[in-house]
């Protein structure tokens, strides 16, 4: 009798605590957004654990399908097939990057190989992938759309290239990897965030505050107040702390103290050492290559990409990386002048270059970022970014009162048509604190697709990490962070205005050397002057931004490039190189073979790539593995791309129209290059990329 109260009581638990899921209820809110408050941590394992439940009923209802595998009712009907699994994996993932704690990492680890398990068991099915096949040998029977012959071929290859072929004993191997490696990525990122979270510069000494801004010092007061030591100044490994830091500091000893902290981030040989995670994840990623039938990851990864093979991006690193070395040792001389002129006796090191190189551009062109950033406040600077897109599409930006938002930092806007109708919701996050993890991104809580005749709009958020008000002054942004915000926004702006009618291919869901043309492209508005006068005002006189400003902002717009290029192409190289080796033999010293990496393309020692391998997000813990070079790859195209509204006016409709039905709109559902010519009338050259980085 106890046992049958006891199963009955379990049972009625179960059921309460389905139904009473949030992430599992229809979302009764405005634009049917995620009910955040309502949602807990203990909702997400039970709502994975359904949602993967359905989504697998979706895949046996496809497989079980007694009529002739078809296009719609294989290839579409599995595109469609996991909406739920896709929303509660966006808002756990989202609130994990953006507004983690212990229990969501915990809850990560957990989910991780639940999800890895999934998708194989999907991808490595027989009967479905039989029936995709089907499909696939009678496309050219079937009357198809570009789109979904894209779509087809495109699923085709993913089972293939997901395993779809190999024997059940390569099977079992290729989920053990895919499993392993999903909780490696996971702990690579929890150990970045970890590190950057613990390291604190804390100040006592009030001369030691040498040469910083008086923003910063009061920046710094704040954190050191956050932090129980009032009367204090801490700063920290978040970029809007450490950056002008080594920009103003005159106390050499603490830049080198801050800087050699963030570039040992993950590299510290203690509890959050990535260097053994970085050898194992690069290890099993060329096994898995390997057993995919492909040399090398970097063959696997590229094999897909528009650049098709690593030969092709190495080459074109090279083109970029001569000049751009070049043009960094003269940097680096006049750097060493400057030194010498002032009696320094030292060499210049990679934690002086930041601090020299301010002088020197003060020097050059009497600009400096303290200078600048009264007239880029944040509420200034983002009506400036929504003018852009009214100027270029014709949207509005409605501020959204009631929107359920996951941090008070966050806030939502409705984004309308010029004639008032509806496009997407998207939601601001700025400022950085202990629980996001650093950088820049743009994300979705909802893709946008069509289905059943119903267009459904997405839902878009980008998140920064901004310095915040600190008193009376409001946020602040320098010329990089106007640059940041207008990237990121470009992206946002792919996935609001994206009109495909598959999940898959809409939005976003495009190659990866493609995909930063919308979200670089944007950046050419950012400090154009016809446009930077129209937001850059002081926050306190009110006053524009003047003329003589504006006029040294593009007079040093190629200062420093040098620099900018040759740590991106680096850290561009050192991507390569991990995931091109074809060697079974293990990386035993991380540190030695970054270093002879860039040993042998002869980087200069004042320098280190953008990213270190124990930092490197992007590539081991994002989605950038062999392919951290498509931001330059997409810096050709949208040079190139922008040249197009030079030719004619900033703002011109006929072009602004062009890019956004052949690039915005449709996502993956065409070859990438096609959709560019049709856009542009020819391949992009690189030409426009090296004259505007100064570098012919």
């Amino acid at each position: 009798m106890r046992i049958f109260v006891l199963l009955t009581l379990v049972i009625m638990l179960s059921c309460s605590t389905q139904s009473d899921n949030p992430l599992l209820s229809p979302w009764d809110t405005p634009f049917a957004a995620p009910p955040f408050a309502q949602i807990q941590e203990r909702h997400y394992v039970p709502a994975f654990k359904e949602a993967m439940k359905r989504h697998m009923a979706e895949i046996r209802s496809i497989i079980n399908n007694g009529d002739e595998p078809t296009f719609e009712n294989t290839i579409a009907a599995l595109d469609y097939s996991g909406e739920l699994l896709r929303q509660v994996g966006s808002v756990f993932s989202n609130l994990n990057g953006a507004n983690t704690n212990e229990e969501m990492q915990a809850i990560a680890k957990q989910i991780s190989p639940l999800q890895s398990k999934h998708a194989d068991d999907i991808r490595l099915n027989p009967e479905l992938f039989q029936r995709v096949k089907a499909v696939h040998e009678k496309k050219d029977e079937m009357g198809l759309t570009r789109a979904q012959e894209r779509l087809l071929q495109d699923t085709y290859n993913s089972f293939v290239r997901n395993g779809a072929n190999l024997s059940d004993e390569q099977k079992k191997e290729l989920r053990a990897l895919n499993e392993q490696l999903s909780l490696l990525t996971l702990k690579f990122g929890e150990n970045v965030l970890a590190e950057t979270n613990d390291f604190k510069l804390v100040i006592e000494d009030q001369a030691e505050l040498a040469g910083l801004p008086q923003w910063l010092v009061d920046q710094a007061a704040e954190a050191a107040a956050e932090n129980d030591m009032t009367g204090k100044w801490v700063f920290t490994l978040h970029k809007p702390s450490w950056i002008p830091f080594l920009q103003y500091s005159s106390v050499r000893p603490l830049r080198e103290k801050l800087y050699t902290a963030w570039m040992h981030i993950g590299d510290n040989d203690n509890e959050h050492d990535n260097k053994e995670i970085i050898s194992q994840i690069v290890s099993l990623r060329r096994k898995r290559a390997n057993l995919l039938g492909f040399a090398s990851h970097a063959d696997y990864v590229l094999d897909d990409n528009m650049a098709k093979n690593p030969a092709t991006v190495y080459a074109f690193l090279q083109q970029i990386w001569a000049p751009a070395l070049n043009r960094a040792k003269v940097e680096a001389y006049d750097m060493q002048k400057k030194i010498d002129a002032e009696g320094g006796d030292f060499r210049l090191a990679s934690w002086d270059w930041w601090y020299y190189a301010e002088k020197i551009r003060q020097e050059k062109y009497n600009l400096n970022d303290d200078a600048l950033r009264p007239y880029f406040e944040l509420e200034k600077v983002k009506k400036g970014l929504f003018d852009v897109a009214r100027n270029l599409y014709g949207l509005q930006f409605v501020e959204l009162q009631d929107m359920p938002i996951y941090h008070e930092d966050v806030t939502a806007y409705e984004v309308k048509e010029a004639d008032g109708s509806h496009v997407a919701v998207l939601y601001m996050d700025f400022h950085p604190r202990p629980s996001k993890r650093s950088g820049a991104w743009m994300t979705e809580f909802r893709g946008q697709y069509k289905k059943d005749g119903e267009h459904v709009a997405p839902i878009i958020s980008i998140v920064m990490n901004f310095s915040k008000p600190t008193g009376d002054t409001p946020a602040l942004l320098t010329l990089d962070e106007v640059l940041t915000l207008f990237h990121e926004f470009g992206h946002a702006l792919h996935g609001m205005l994206s009109d495909c009618s598959y999940p898959g291919q809409a939005g976003t869901n495009v190659r990866r050397d493609f995909v930063e043309l919308p979200s670089q492209i944007m950046e050419n508005w950012a400090a154009h002057p016809q446009v930077i006068k129209t937001y850059a005002s002081h926050y306190q006189t009110g006053e524009s931004i003047p003329d003589e400003l504006v006029k040294k902002i593009e007079q040093s717009d190629s200062f420093n490039q040098g620099f900018i290029t040759t740590e991106i192409v680096a850290a561009s190289i050192l991507d390569m190189d991990y995931h091109s080796r074809t060697d079974t033999a293990s990386i035993d010293d991380v540190d030695a073979f970054e270093e002879e990496s860039m040993r042998r393309i002869g980087l200069i020692p004042e320098i280190i790539p953008r990213y270190r391998s124990s930092y490197f997000q992007h590539i081991f813990a994002g989605g950038y593995s062999a392919g951290y070079y498509s931001y330059l790859w997409a810096e050709v195209l949208d040079a190139d791309a922008f040249e197009a509204f030079e030719e004619t006016s900033l703002f011109d409709q006929k072009t602004a129209t062009a890019f956004r039905e052949n690039i915005l709109e449709r996502g993956d559902t065409e070859d990438p290059m096609v959709l560019y010519k049709r856009f542009r009338g020819h391949e992009p050259e690189i030409a426009p990329l090296l004259k505007r980085r100064g570098l012919m």
